[in-house]
């Protein structure tokens, strides 16, 4: 699929066929599970969100402007719905900051301890520096995009991803960010 089919399913379903959704639904819910379970850090929650994100998408397709990319659009609820979460979550539990680590026995355990720093030093960033590198290094977005997703400057992209990436490495290396 394409942008373009997008916008062609897009147009069907807004047409009254619902069964057109699905290949949005295929074509996108692996990479914003991906990106949820990023900025989340937790599955459940991911698949949760996820699922809201395209239910919430499908409630207001309308609102949809062709314009822009979908994926964008789409993106931008699941963020919206990730940051309420994380919003309810801070209210109710504290964030434990110390994940424990699996166990050295063979090389998938050291890649998955390898995974689990990172995920850890990304879950402690400010939630905008998160979101700028999440949507660049998982969900793949260019500078433009990201900058049309957030509504932001694409200088302000460049800048927020330049100390996203420094505090990033700061706090997996278990330094203290700046």
């Amino acid at each position: 699929m394409t942008e373009e089919d997008d916008a062609v399913q897009v147009a069907l379903c807004l047409g009254g066929d619902g069964s057109a959704f699905e290949p949005l639904v295929a074509r996108y819910e692996k990479v914003l599970f991906n990106v949820a379970l990023r900025m989340l850090g937790d599955r459940e929650d991911a698949r949760d969100v996820t699922q809201t994100a395209f239910v919430k998408a499908w409630e207001h397709l309308a609102s949809y402007d062709p314009s822009h990319r979908f994926f964008s659009w789409l993106y931008r609820i699941m963020v919206n719905e990730s940051l309420n979460l994380i919003a309810r979550r801070r209210r109710q539990v504290p964030l434990d900051a110390e994940l424990p680590s699996p166990e050295r026995a063979d090389r998938q355990a050291e890649a998955d301890e390898l995974m689990e720093r990172l995920q850890a030093a990304l879950l402690a960033l400010p939630q905008e520096s998160r979101e700028v590198l999440v949507l660049r290094h998982f969900a793949e977005q260019s500078y433009q995009e990201i900058a049309w997703t957030l509504g932001i400057a694409e200088k302000t992209v460049k800048s927020r991803l330049f100390t996203a990436r420094q505090r990033l490495g700061e706090r997996f290396e278990g330094g203290e960010p700046r």
